[in-house]
């Protein structure tokens, strides 16, 4: 009986414990196209948001770059594909993918 319910336990821990790693794209993401190119934990044709979020992990300057980055385009930071314009993306949807990208961060 004790060994059920450690195994319940157990189960249960490990259950929370990855809930709480897991992270889901944002909605504004999905909403301006960015899942087209990017994933949180891997490269698609972009760079995976976490391995940004690594490289400029304590960059005070991150945050406008990046900004920058996605309004402006890019190339050869990550590879020979460029990152396209994204003009038309809000203020307000930038600021809360940029904060959220460079949340990634461990």
């Amino acid at each position: 009986m004790k060994s059920v319910i450690a195994s319940i336990i157990a189960a249960t821990l490990l259950s929370i414990s990855i809930s709480a790693i897991a992270v889901d794209m944002p909605a504004v993401a999905k909403k301006n196209g960015c899942t087209n190119c990017h994933a949180i934990d891997k490269k698609v044709v972009g760079p995976a948001w976490q391995a940004v979020a690594d490289k400029y992990k304590g960059d005070a300057s991150a945050a406008d770059a990046l900004s920058n980055k996605i309004a402006k385009g890019g190339k050869g930071v990550w590879g020979a594909m460029p990152m396209p314009a994204n003009a038309k993306v809000s203020e307000a949807d930038m600021k809360e993918l940029v904060g959220f990208i460079l949340g990634l961060a461990k």
